[in-house]
């Protein structure tokens, strides 16, 4: 059964669950709670969205890095950085929640914002939760909480998460898709990986790879339309491994190593 969330309007985000959640994350990279300030240091997702042109204004500044570490630029490079880097934002932050707390926020694109770094590369160095509602399990001690909405298990919970997280990408695919020559397939591939990456990140940043890999596994049981795959992890002679579905290109770039497990590159 799912009791539908109702958030006070009264100081609605003081000392709400989830901002005591995000409170506990100690990740290395900022990620906070409430309304970010100063509000021009940050960009609010849905805004990015509703305006697909200033994803080239943050490939150019991306290529600007590029020529100066590598001599030169590259578009599908520069749409591959971005690409990741978008999507990390939703996939890490559901996957951070979900392994630590068994909770899951909205995800919509107008309750996240993220920073980009203005020193060197412009890459995402802080996330922002801006809505303090949730779903969690029965025992979670704020289900009674009037932001709570509660499901009834581990596996409804996840299901609930990539839901939501599909719906965020969705946007996402149907904007970014308007500036960059990717088709559907290839954007939907960097949406599952990072669906799946955000619990194993979790795990190994909160020492139990193995729940991480468990949690993954229960949010990409099997191949679910939109995703291009149920989850790839498994376990090697070097510990667990995935299978990638997208490529960054950062290869093409000159004297460049291909990242780790490269799906155009390595076998």
């Amino acid at each position: 059964m799912t009791v539908p969330a109702r958030v006070s309007q009264q100081n609605p985000r003081a000392l709400t669950p989830l901002a005591e959640s995000i409170a506990r994350l100690q990740t290395g990279s900022e990620i906070r709670f409430g309304t970010p300030t100063p509000a021009q240091d940050w960009t609010i997702c849905s805004d990015l969205l509703a305006e697909p042109s200033r994803f080239d204004l943050w490939r150019k500044d991306l290529a600007e890095w590029m020529v100066e570490q590598y001599g030169e630029s590259d578009d599908r490079a520069t749409a591959g950085y971005i690409m990741g880097w978008y999507l990390h934002q939703p996939g890490y932050l559901a996957g951070l929640l979900f392994h630590t707390a068994r909770r899951v926020p909205t995800l919509k694109p107008s309750d996240l914002a993220f920073r980009i770094n203005t020193e060197g590369r412009p890459h995402p160095d802080g996330i922002a939760l801006m809505c303090d509602e949730f779903a969690c399990l029965p025992d979670d001690p704020a289900s009674n909480h009037p932001a709570a909405t509660v499901v009834a298990s581990e596996s409804a919970l996840a299901a609930i998460l990539r839901a939501r997280y599909a719906a965020h990408a969705a946007q996402f695919v149907a904007s970014f898709g308007q500036v960059v020559r990717f088709g559907r397939r290839t954007l939907w591939a960097a949406a599952t990986d990072m669906l799946e990456y955000g619990p194993w990140a979790a795990g190994r940043l909160f020492g139990d790879e193995n729940a991480g890999v468990t949690d993954a596994a229960m949010i990409l049981p099997e191949k679910l339309e939109p995703f291009v795959s149920a989850s790839t992890l498994h376990f090697t002679e070097e510990g667990w491994k995935r299978k990638r579905n997208s490529c960054c290109f950062h290869y093409v770039l000159p004297n460049a190593e291909p990242c780790t497990a490269c799906p155009r590159t390595c076998n």
